[in-house]
């Protein structure tokens, strides 16, 4: 791994057909954001790192490099990815050793959201090096300032298991967070994300769909889980990159005794699994929770 920037014009970035001098680093791993679809959303910092830094690491050469183009950075991107981390995240820990800068970016927004780098993050700041963070776009906070939903208190859970069981299992597991809930999505699993999220956590809690942020066709779809279920289980071909926000559970959790009731009425009308979702959509309480206690009352009652 060489130093790419073989003279001091090397170690520059374009501004509006303007060369931008970038400053050498001192060494530290740098974790810089980068645009998650607007090229323009990068920021100046980010540009001077990525210029100035000793090597740069990123997911996809080829993504990174229409970055680089764009702002005219001449520095050659060095792969580091899931698949190859056991042999590139060492040879960056050597060039950290040596003295050197090493910049890390993904794809698309701030690394270690959702990515490798966190792996590498991680063994840096075990071996002693500095870790320096250049914050910039991020998928999961523009959906969250664009979806009109509670941002006070926020809970970022990535993405959801890809079979339904596990799926509906983690739900249940995030039920009951008095927070707005974040996670990545694909398009062709969205339909079905939904119908058990409005299942599992209740039909009626808000929700958004943010799709191709910051991107030509940006949509925020915005309802009740029901609703956003309803009319994405209509829509044949989901394009772009999704993030799903569901709202925070109702604030009015029933009391012990009114669980009790509710799970008691509901028990002799109906199956145990489904008393038990209509149960957590009246209570807000998760639904895995309430369909053990339905189990516990069976046995007593036996």
């Amino acid at each position: 791994m060489s130093d790419e920037h073989t003279s001091s014009g090397a170690r520059s970035f374009r501004l509006h057909n303007t060369t931008v001098p970038a400053r050498p680093l001192e060494s530290a791993l740098y974790l810089v954001a980068t645009p998650i679809g607007n090229l323009g959303d990068i920021t100046l910092r980010a540009l001077e790192t990525l210029a100035g830094a000793d090597v740069l690491a990123c997911e996809d050469t080829r993504v990174t490099r229409v970055l680089l183009d764009r702002y005219g950075i001449q520095n050659r991107p060095f792969a580091y990815h899931e698949h190859n981390a056991d042999e590139a995240g060492p040879r960056l820990l050597q060039a950290l050793e040596a003295g050197r800068s090493v910049a890390l970016v993904s794809d698309a927004g701030t690394p270690l959201v959702s990515d490798p780098g966190y792996r590498l993050a991680q063994q840096a700041i075990e071996a002693g090096y500095r870790v320096v963070p250049i914050p910039g776009a991020s998928a999961p906070l523009a959906a969250l300032v664009g979806s009109g939903l509670p941002n006070d208190a926020f809970f970022f859970a990535g993405f959801l298991p890809a079979k339904d069981k596990g799926k509906r299992d983690r739900l249940a597991e995030l039920a009951a967070i008095p927070a707005t809930l974040i996670f990545f999505e694909s398009p062709h699993r969205i339909a079905a994300t939904l119908a058990a999220a409005a299942d599992v956590l209740g039909g009626k809690r808000k929700a958004a769909v943010c799709r191709e942020l910051t991107k030509t066709f940006e949509e925020f779809r915005r309802g009740s889980l029901t609703e956003l279920a309803v009319f994405y289980e209509a829509v044949e071909h989901v394009k772009g990159e999704i993030v799903l926000l569901v709202g925070p559970p109702p604030e009015n959790v029933a009391a012990e005794a009114d669980v009790e009731a509710i799970l008691s009425d509901l028990a002799g009308t109906m199956p145990t699994a489904k008393a038990a979702a209509e149960a957590a959509r009246l209570t807000g309480l998760p639904r895995k929770d309430l369909y053990q206690r339905l189990l516990d009352m069976k046995e007593r009652h036996d």
